[in-house]
């Protein structure tokens, strides 16, 4: 399991932050075609990857709907997890799949049912590096396992070397970093891992790092700012997080054509690429690294939004089921790229509209 999305190449980070900058700066037509709910208020916490993605949606439903309040705190996904879990909020955010036992957990604030996965916006996880003299670089799936799990040490290595003929690579010690803190980012970095490089990534898939060895820090702003002043070092963040510190990033060769460097059109072929495996309301994706598709980037994440399929609070349900249709609508979705992520896929959006209608 694991998820999807997008930004722009990290040469034109600068620039693509400019014009997110710029767009969430001018003024903006209400949007028009929304369902309005009325009075009411809906509370959600969680993800800090879907931030900006919320920001934006909360003040277009706002705008075209000033009657209902939205509210989201990004506290992180185990936060957002553990608030929807007491019945604090209407809704969580998380860029990892509940277990089997928190599913079974829910059904104690969803009096009648059960949480629900509804995939709301993508976004890839770049993997960026700081290495005087280089400014391209492939890497592969077996070849990352061994760089962050400390088994390749140096930029010079014979595996990175015949990845990258005729780039001239130093004899500098690699300085891998990772999340301190439990995160959706790394538990989908380490589905990547383990599913693309089985053999050579011998290490679970959760929330907290496993690998052996490298420097940690707290979310992925910290990460980046290691990796952008440590010469030698390489980490994993959400591709904005490159951008915004001017970080360069690796292509992924994935053995299925070109190397594929992490971009709006690769990330959404990668979401493009995943199957819903969620049964009934739930729209849970799954992604196959073993078989990647030509194009595709293959490191993705998706941000779940949480709800109770049945048993939601009545008071804030018909705002809550009006806002998230808006965000899975192509309202809500069509701005998504200026932001750095990769809209859903037509049917996957589709499928969740669909979902969010029954809520009871």
């Amino acid at each position: 399991m694991a998820s999807a999305g997008a930004l722009l190449l990290a040469g034109c980070g600068a620039q693509a932050t400019d014009e997110a900058d710029q767009s969430r700066r001018s003024p903006e037509p209400v949007p028009t075609g929304i369902d309005c709910a009325g009075q009411g208020k809906a509370r959600g916490s969680g993800s800090t990857a879907q931030q900006s993605a919320m920001e934006h949606w909360i003040d277009a439903y706002q705008r075209a709907c000033p009657d209902a309040q939205i509210a989201y705190n990004p506290l992180g996904s185990g936060a957002g997890v553990a608030q929807f879990q007491r019945g604090a909020t209407a809704f969580g955010a998380t860029d990892g799949v509940l277990s089997k036992q928190e599913i079974e957990w829910s059904r104690e604030v969803c009096r009648g049912g059960r949480a629900i996965h509804l995939p709301m916006a993508g976004g890839p996880v770049a993997i960026g590096f700081h290495l005087p003299g280089v400014d391209h670089l492939v890497l592969d799936a077996p070849t990352l396992a061994k760089i962050f799990d400390s088994r390749i040490t140096t930029w010079d290595a014979p595996a990175i070397r015949k990845l990258n003929p005729g780039t001239k690579l130093p004899s500098l010690p690699i300085r891998p970093m990772h999340r301190s803190d439990d995160s959706g980012t790394t538990q989908n970095f380490q589905e990547y891992l383990a599913g693309a490089a089985s053999e050579d990534w011998p290490h679970s898939a959760g929330k907290a790092w496993q690998g052996k060895g490298g420097g940690a820090a707290t979310g992925s702003s910290r990460v980046a700012a290691q990796v952008s002043s440590s010469s030698g070092a390489i980490g994993y963040f959400e591709l904005s997080f490159a951008a915004a510190h001017k970080i360069t990033t690796v292509s992924i060769d994935t053995g299925a054509g070109e190397p594929v460097a992490p971009t709006t059109e690769t990330a959404s072929a990668g979401i493009g690429a995943a199957e819903i495996v969620g049964k009934g309301k739930d729209k849970t994706l799954a992604f196959d690294y073993a078989a990647p598709k030509p194009g595709a980037y293959p490191i993705v994440l998706m941000t779940y939004e949480l709800v109770c399929d049945e048993g939601n609070q009545a008071a804030s349900l018909p705002v809550l089921k009006s806002f998230l249709t808006f965000t899975a609508g192509p309202e809500g979705q069509k701005r998504l790229a200026a932001l750095h992520y990769a809209p859903l896929p037509g049917p996957v959006a589709t499928e969740v509209r669909r979902a969010v209608r029954t809520l009871s």
